[in-house]
């Protein structure tokens, strides 16, 4: 779908940070284009069943375009630790069994990983962004951000396992380097770019 053009899109999210991201992003290659967050566009919540990112990325883009007649993003995204063959995954949110409990999400990934010599501890954020338009045409593409996964966290910004997870090449924790710096490198970033790329 190489030349795209709209001037208004969705974004099945209610995260103003990511509406933000992907409105600066979208006006690298697009032009100024305003992004609609879930609420604006009165978005019903999807169930997000699927087994992989992109799976679920392309449900809640489908859906939003259906409900929105506009031009849809959405993304899914998540820790995954080679030791662990992928895990946590599309369940990194819910690891601990509370969906969005980031401290007992990282004790308990802490735990399971606690035999693990650092040489192993290696890891990946990984994000799918997918991009649905009214016309049906759909384009995924996957961003991954490696390093490796610390014994105990450092540094109070991110979320998530972002304090344990030292990117490749970094002195400092994804939870160390700050919003701004640390968008600029990530996982979405990198998917969303890839994205773009094919469609703008």
């Amino acid at each position: 779908m190489a030349g795209a053009s709209f001037a208004e899109a969705v974004l099945a999210t209610r995260n103003a940070g990511k509406i933000r991201e992907l409105e600066s992003l979208l006006a690298e290659s697009l032009g100024p284009v305003r992004v609609l967050s879930a609420a604006d566009a009165g978005l019903p919540d999807v169930v997000e069943d699927g087994t992989t990112f992109a799976e679920n990325a392309l449900l809640k883009a489908r859906s939003a375009a259906a409900h929105s007649e506009l031009p849809a993003f959405a993304d899914d995204s998540g820790l995954a630790v080679d030791v662990m063959n992928g895990a946590p995954g599309i369940f990194s949110a819910r690891w601990s069994g509370v969906h969005g409990d980031d401290a007992a999400n990282n004790a308990l990934l802490l735990a399971q990983l606690a035999d693990v010599p650092d040489a192993h501890r290696g890891a990946a954020f990984v994000c799918a962004a997918a991009f649905v338009a009214p016309d049906g045409t759909e384009v995924v593409r996957e961003g991954r951000f490696t390093g490796t996964l610390l014994r105990e966290p450092r540094g109070e910004d991110g979320f998530g396992y972002d304090p344990l997870f030292l990117p490749d090449g970094s002195s400092l924790t994804a939870g160390e380097m700050g919003p701004a710096r640390k968008n600029a490198i990530s996982h979405r970033a990198l998917a969303f770019r890839a994205l773009l790329g094919v469609i703008a």
